[in-house]
């Protein structure tokens, strides 16, 4: 099924005469192979086969007059079902009397054309074809074009205005596309009177009396041309008239202009730089946010390269940013990318230097502009971006610095990378950046505590996570002074649900994951139990009850009520339990010393028995 192109889809009985094209199939040679194409039929009803060889002119069976050659634009018609029958794997049209070039566009289409149409309004394409026919002599001549504005969309657009006498209609959709095609074909005022360079000129004068909606259909159509309209100066000019339509729409300026110039000149406004207004403060824009984001729903649809242009017109971007507002927007931006977008390693960095931009807007305004959770709100969508090394440091830097009000949902930030449940690494450098910032002897107690208890429970929350290395646990766990901890015992649940959760791990590994524990911060009874875990080497099970020696209270004192220090906080009222508890301890460490014994009998044992084989 041939499709009529988007750009041939306005009525195209209106200006197509009836005519009649005849193809051949080249599947078989008998007379009744011959079809035929009415342009009175709409384009999407023709059944072409892909094994069409040739399409040919045929006048009407009932004309009078001699035949005619047909009308250009009809032309026009049959090149593009053609360049779609081109498309095809395995076949080729051909048009003999008509067409003598073929112009192959960006590597996605091909059309047959007649040489002298495009010629009369396109300078460059002239001097392309002189050049091609002094190089070949063949009657077909054949050029590639890679690096067109708009591709195959923005030649079809040129074909009708060249097959079409010079006319075309223009409109809002259209204008940046043809006028980046006009520049790059060369056609102008030397070429043709009434070129179309002049007209789409003519048309983009108005530009700063479009509506709201129109600034942002054209800007929405530039993403396949970005380089282009930015090179040829269009993304410049809309931006003005875009700043200009959100400067006027608000009570109070969030735009200040640096120039006196008329804002409905079009002269001054391309030439207008926009700064942040000194005025505007964090308190400030809490009491007009409402009148002042209206727009943001709208530009959030816009691609993000139209979005960095707008920050650079603005003198917004990257370090530049100092304005809470254009922050605000980016970071509902990148939000609504993360739920409307798969971000991936591939397209992340397109977004990337709109995340850094969001970053230093943050950091300008401080802890002042947002609260603990919301720095880690930010964190959390900016991650995504691939944001450079220098924000990740500023915003981490921010968070550290209040990083005692956060709570456990605030650090469980989602992993992205070696299969991780959670991201290990960047809790690391917040809890890093915290003891560098609040210092590691104690001087803020309180603050430290806080942050400790804060990290076991994360250790016992990422325990669980089958990808977690025993190195990043260790880094978690010793990233904090020992002074940040009273009491080990949650330390201590945390390595006993990672053993748990991770049964293969070596003996050496166990031993290596217990030195975080500080024995002589264990509580008794935390202490009894890591004696009776099978999961803990020996050894070290020795050494905490060893630990616990010189707190357990000696049999000659007075028998009284007496409170262990634990996080339980249990109490022994009586003589009876309390010896009781003693001689089981002392058991446990005659235990213990004998499974120690024999372990180093067995590998002596072990290292006679490997030296007969040397």
């Amino acid at each position: 099924m041939i499709h009529s192109p988007s750009s041939l889809t306005e009525n195209p009985l209106e200006i197509m005469p009836s005519v009649t094209y005849r193809y051949k199939n080249s599947s078989t040679s008998a007379s009744n192979s011959d079809h035929f194409l009415d342009t009175n039929q709409t384009l999407s009803s023709y059944q072409i086969p892909q094994t069409c060889a040739q399409i040919t002119f045929e006048p009407p069976s009932n004309a009078l007059d001699p035949p005619q050659p047909p009308d250009p634009f009809i032309l026009l018609f049959v090149a593009i079902v053609v360049r779609g029958l081109d498309g095809c794997q395995n076949r080729e049209a051909v048009m003999p009397k008509h067409s003598h070039l073929q112009i192959h566009i960006n590597d996605e289409e091909t059309f047959l054309l007649d040489k002298k149409f495009i010629s009369k309004y396109c300078g460059r394409m002239k001097k392309r074809l002189n050049h091609e026919k002094r190089m070949c002599q063949s009657k077909t001549l054949s050029i590639e074009i890679n690096d067109f504005p708009g591709g195959s969309e923005g030649f079809e657009l040129v074909l009708r205005f060249c097959y079409n006498h010079g006319k075309i209609p223009i409109t809002v959709s259209n204008v940046l596309l043809l006028h980046c095609c006009a520049i790059y074909l060369g056609m102008t005022k030397e070429v043709f009177s009434n070129n179309l360079l002049q007209q789409t000129e003519t048309f983009l004068q108005g530009i700063y009396y479009w509506t709201w909606n129109e600034i942002l259909v054209s800007l929405k159509n530039c993403e396949l041309f970005h380089t282009y309209a930015d090179y040829y100066g269009l993304l410049e000019n809309i931006i003005g008239a875009l700043l200009t339509k959100m400067d006027q729409n608000f009570e109070g300026n969030l735009f200040t202009s640096s120039s006196s110039s008329s804002p409905s000149s079009p002269e001054s406004n391309c030439a207008k730089t926009f700064s942040y207004s000194t005025q505007v403060t964090p308190k400030t824009v809490k009491s007009t946010l409402a009148n002042k984001e209206w727009w943001f729903e709208d530009l959030a649809t816009l691609p993000p390269k139209i979005i960095e242009k707008i920050l650079q017109t603005i003198g917004a971007y990257k370090t530049d940013n100092n304005n809470p507002i254009l922050t605000r927007f980016l970071l509902h931006y990148l939000k609504t990318v993360t739920q409307t977008k798969e971000i991936n390693c591939n397209n992340c960095v397109e977004y990337a230097g709109l995340a850094d931009t969001a970053v230093y807007g943050i950091t300008f305004g401080g802890n002042k502009s947002f609260s603990c959770r919301g720095l880690f709100w930010v964190l959390r969508i900016v991650s995504r971006f691939g944001m450079s090394r220098d924000c990740r440091i500023e915003i981490e830097r921010l968070i550290g610095g209040v990083l005692e009000q956060a709570t456990l949902d605030d650090i469980l930030v989602s992993g992205h990378h070696m299969g991780l449940c959670y991201d290990v690494t960047s809790v690391i450098r917040l809890i890093k950046q915290f003891v560098y910032m609040n210092g590691s002897d104690g001087g803020c107690v309180e603050k430290l505590k806080k942050v400790g208890r804060l990290v076991d429970k994360y250790l016992i929350e990422i325990s669980p996570d089958q990808n977690l290395k025993v190195t990043k646990f260790l880094a978690v766990a010793e990233c904090l002074p020992d002074c940040a901890r009273s009491c080990f015992d949650g330390v201590y649940r945390a390595i006993d649900i990672y053993l748990q959760s991770h049964p293969m791990v070596a003996f050496e590994e166990r031993s290596r994951l217990c030195r975080c524990l500080n024995y002589k911060k264990l509580s008794f009874e935390v202490c009894k139990d890591l004696a009776k875990n099978p999961r803990i080497p020996p050894i070290i099970a020795m050494q905490a009850l060893i630990s616990q020696q010189p707190n357990l209270p000696s049999t000659h004192l007075p028998i009284q009520e007496t409170q262990i220090p634990s996080q339980d906080n249990f109490y022994y009222h009586n003589t009876d339990s309390f010896l009781e508890d003693k001689e089981n301890i002392r058991q446990n460490l005659q235990r213990m010393e004998q499974r120690v014994k024999q372990l180093e009998i067995l590998c002596r044992e072990i290292k006679v028995h490997m030296s007969s084989f040397h």
